[in-house]
């Protein structure tokens, strides 16, 4: 499977809306990619830098021979003062 195969796969992306000391900023995380994770000014901002984050994640472990689980369609956790959303196509 190659980079895209994976980011094609649904994944739950976790955007919370955080306002601490650094100020005001959207977080994001996907559940399935441990560590996984970005922020931004709005949320849409913060969904683009995911999927790109995404993508930083698996190609590294692509390249190196690290196993790659499919993604979960179950969701085991959900913060409260989230957005759950299944992965899409970012905004054109």
């Amino acid at each position: 499977m190659t980079v895209q195969d994976y980011l094609d796969l649904p994944y739950y992306i976790v955007i919370r809306h955080l306002n601490d000391e650094t100020g005001a900023y959207y977080f994001a995380a996907v559940q399935e990619l441990d560590g996984c994770m970005i922020h931004g000014d709005t949320d849409s901002q913060t969904f683009e830098n995911i999927r790109e984050a995404m993508a930083g994640w698996i190609a590294p472990k692509l390249a190196n021979g690290f196993p790659l689980l499919p993604s979960s369609k179950s969701l085991s956790w959900e913060p409260l003062n989230s957005i759950v959303i299944p992965n899409l196509a970012a905004p054109a």
